[in-house]
């Protein structure tokens, strides 16, 4: 069954026309890779989605209902979360406290003057449960602050999931990443998606970590589709590999 639909969106500012024709369908449980050179269209994919501006043409559904004049605050109670290339996190907070505000905002009890004790022991079972789905428990006491980046992005990753995501947009998770944390996040995206049955869309450059990990892949190409298919097909397009991998067939 299909989670998301794009039928034929684009996306104007002003003279220029940074997305047009997009059609694309995503399966519930799908693992979705989003690639294309710098340019293509991949973050202003992300920003229709996920409500930060509507598109100028065309509809988007989620979950069978439109959505193509949701907002961000509208998506997000829908299930549609998104992190960005840049990471968002408490960096004077510890990863314990961190994890704790998510578990609270989510559970709407960020505005509450005083917070019963069983409750506290609700908010902090889940602050535990979802440290140990993103393997940062060791960390918790730890300043965020203090952490490396991938771990950061880790931590990030775990605060997401307080919001309870039906489809998770990833962009570029592992920019800025070493080899070991890179093998980590990658890990991480395979077992959320697989484990825990999310649906994510994950722009990423590194097309090991593409051909790895997604299910299918969509290809971006000055503000077109270029290409979709698995990671066997997208490799021997010719098209794909004169536009986005350096050569022709």
């Amino acid at each position: 069954m299909s989670l998301l639909v794009l039928n034929d969106v684009g996306r104007r500012f002003g003279a220029l026309q940074a997305l047009s024709g997009i059609s694309l369908s995503v399966e519930a449980g799908e693992l979705r890779a989003i690639i294309g050179p710098n340019g293509a269209g991949k973050t202003t994919l992300f920003n229709l989605i996920s409500g930060y501006f509507p598109p100028t043409d065309g509809s988007i559904v989620f979950g069978g209902e439109p959505i193509t004049a949701g907002t961000p605050t509208a998506l997000v109670k829908r299930g549609i979360i998104r992190t960005f290339q840049i990471t968002e996190i408490f960096l004077s907070l510890t990863v314990r406290e961190n994890l704790r505000v998510a578990v609270e905002t989510a559970m709407g009890l960020n505005l509450r003057p005083w917070i019963s004790a069983a409750v506290r022991t609700v908010v902090m079972n889940q602050v535990e449960n979802l440290a140990e789905i993103v393997r940062i428990t060791a960390k918790l006491g730890r300043v965020a602050g203090e952490l490396s980046h991938g771990d950061q992005r880790v931590v990030e990753i775990g605060i997401v999931l307080a919001k309870s995501p039906k489809l998770l947009l990833l962009d570029e998770p592992t920019a800025g990443m070493g080899d070991e944390e890179t093998h980590h996040m990658t890990d991480l995206i395979r077992r959320l998606n697989k484990d825990q049955g999310i649906t994510m869309l994950f722009v990423e450059h590194d097309m090991a970590i593409v051909f790895g990990i997604a299910d299918r892949i969509t290809v971006l190409d000055n503000g077109r589709m270029l290409a979709e298919g698995n990671a066997t097909e997208i490799a021997a397009n010719p098209r794909v590999q004169a536009a986005y991998l350096g050569h022709a067939a």
